[in-house]
């Protein structure tokens, strides 16, 4: 997906050209892919002639949280806290990331009438 949000539309070869450096994926490992999130409704696709150029359909920030949503049900049965507790640890939060976290707190301190 990351390669669709900062390069697409891209047909699958190219794809598989971006990430030749950072993967380590067959040629047919991305085509797998491309076509799974398609199926997920993920990316989409535009034909032309015998190929195909595939687009992000999903925002990435609206990726993103639906990601952390899937991990956070998954492994961590819907708790955050110790999701953020991991970020809160790291020792490459800049202070812009904390003021983000702070702000985000406080907003959502207010929205509970808290």
């Amino acid at each position: 997906m990351k390669v669709i949000w900062e390069h697409g539309p891209l047909a699958a070869r190219d794809v598989y050209s971006h990430l030749s450096g950072d993967q380590t994926w067959s040629y047919a490992t991305v085509k797998t892919m491309l076509r799974r999130a398609v199926k997920k409704g993920w990316v989409e696709y535009d034909q032309i002639g015998n190929s195909y150029l595939y687009r992000a359909e999903v925002p990435r920030e609206k990726a993103v949280f639906a990601a952390i949503g899937d991990f956070s049900n998954r492994v961590l049965d819907g708790v955050l806290a110790p999701f953020v507790a991991y970020f809160a640890r790291q020792d490459n939060l800049s202070q812009e990331d904390l003021d983000q976290l702070e702000e985000i707190i406080r907003r959502h301190g207010k929205k509970e009438g808290k």
